[in-house]
């Protein structure tokens, strides 16, 4: 069960209806049954479910015992603890085959183990930092842990963000149930008409990398970009809009990284809860930006070593984490000398296009280390970043190449007029404008209108049916 099949949006619908008919006081428990009812129908087997369980024992008792005895001993002990399914999975069976003596991935990856254990870390090292008191009903934790709408895929909450509305029954609000509906259109939307349709080129290219080489790469790298925030973000989108149907708020992940003004800048836009999470709890920890340049920059990199690691095993997720230190890096170093370009161009810091040069200029940055984290391995990433800067063959933006990629000239159509929207609601968005709030402002039958125009459209032109998978969302991978 998927957020993109119809089953799905059944289930929401019963433990909505459920949700509200019981007591306030009560609602809590039709989430809680809900989550379970999920994750257990969203895994394959029930050896997934008990490596959850059984973490969240762990969890659980290591944050009463951190309540009462808050040693470091215990935290790095039940940090450990929690850790060593995740690090399994990712990392080639490393400790579970010694033990079983078998191949125990296939059967223990429990769906978003990447996200709930960093979620537990963190609460276990706010409890140990005084700034929470553990939870001591081992149903509520359980909540806050297999909470269904972002247990897939983030945002990665925090307990004193998260657990309180949780924990509260919410009386039904309109604007809050609207505003869900709203969100999870606008997901269905990156989903199905921008991100499954660029995968199609995307994989094309990526598949055959001694076939595709120079202008080739750079679309491939382009689509990649778009298609790999469009889909996180579509994801995150319907998130949020499920919880907002029970009352509930989950935090922002993107504001409009490809927006950003430097590589710095983008990862305060990009999957905010983990770039937050590992500023607080790698970053800081190892002493952040206070003992010195040169410290700070081997803290630095020692966080983007633990975010490529974290996203999956094999050098070229480390590789793609350096190149994002090297870059913040190089641009603190260079900074002055970026203050006299612009003042050799005679341009202003805050000017328009001095703006947007530092904008696209931030996005090829960042989507030459995309490249390198979608190839199939490190070697195959350096060769096709080398190709697109030694082999012009333009001409392909000229002739009917890009039609021998997967899509014909009407589909490149959706998709490019589609990326148009996105970057003008982005654009819209970064000037403060809340596109929700304005349509609920609107009379009930403009609403609902433009509601029905969206479902009309995503229906009519979302890339769906055959040869296409709407069910996989890319970050479920990682």
């Amino acid at each position: 069960m998927t957020y993109m099949a119809i089953e799905f949006y059944i289930f929401v619908l019963a433990v909505l209806l459920l949700y509200y008919v019981l007591p306030p006081k009560n609602r809590w428990l039709a989430l809680l049954g809900g989550s379970i009812f999920f994750y257990w129908k969203a895994l394959d087997t029930g050896a997934g479910m008990a490596v959850i369980l059984v973490t969240i024992a762990i969890a659980y008792g290591a944050g009463l015992l951190l309540q009462k005895t808050p040693k470091r001993s215990i935290l790095a002990a039940a940090v450990a603890l929690v850790i060593l399914p995740w690090f399994s999975c990712k990392n080639g069976n490393y400790v579970l085959e010694i033990l079983l003596h078998k191949d125990a991935v296939s059967w223990i990856v429990p769906l978003g183990i990447s996200f709930y254990t960093l979620q537990i870390i963190s609460y276990l090292a706010d409890i140990y930092k005084g700034r929470i008191e553990a939870q001591r009903n081992p149903a509520r934790f359980a909540l806050f842990v297999m909470f269904f709408p972002q247990i897939v895929q983030g945002p990665i909450p925090r307990y004193d963000k998260l657990a309180g509305q949780l924990y509260t029954g919410h009386l039904f609000c309109e604007k809050t149930v609207v505003t869900g509906f709203y969100r999870m259109l606008w997901g269905f939307f990156l989903k199905l008409m921008i991100a499954d349709r660029a995968a199609v080129v995307v994989d094309e290219i990526f598949d055959l990398p001694h076939q595709y080489i120079g202008c080739y790469v750079l679309v491939a790298g382009v689509l990649y970009s778009i298609q790999l925030y469009a889909d996180f973000a579509a994801c995150i989108s319907i998130s949020k809009g499920v919880a907002n149907l029970f009352g509930i708020q989950l935090a922002d992940n993107f504001h409009h990284p490809y927006l950003a003004v430097s590589v710095k800048d983008f990862w305060h836009r990009w999957h905010i809860s983990l770039s937050e999470w590992l500023k607080d709890y790698v970053y800081i920890p190892l002493g952040g930006s206070r003992k010195g340049r040169i410290r700070t920059f081997i803290n630095l990199i020692l966080t983007f070593v633990v975010s490529g690691i974290w996203h999956g095993a094999g050098l070229r997720f480390v590789v793609w984490g350096l190149l994002h230190a090297a870059y913040q890096i190089m641009g603190q170093l260079t900074e002055g000398i970026q203050h006299r370009a612009v003042e050799f161009l005679r341009l202003e810091e805050d000017s328009e296009i001095m703006i947007w040069i530092r904008r696209t200029w931030t996005f090829l940055c960042v989507m030459v280390a995309w490249i390198i984290f979608r190839a199939e391995n490190l070697r195959t990433g350096i060769q096709m970043i080398s190709s697109m800067f030694r082999v012009r063959n333009v001409w392909i933006f000229t002739n009917d190449a890009l039609l021998s990629l997967g899509l014909d000239w009407k589909e490149w159509v959706v998709l490019i007029v589609s990326i148009l929207i996105l970057l003008l609601v982005s654009v819209k968005q970064e000037r403060g404008v809340v596109f929700s709030e304005v349509i609920f402002r609107q009379p009930l039958y403009i609403r609902w209108a433009f509601y029905l125009v969206v479902i009309f459209g995503i229906m009519t032109y979302g890339a769906y049916g055959m040869g296409y998978d709407s069910q996989a969302f890319i970050y479920g991978g990682f």
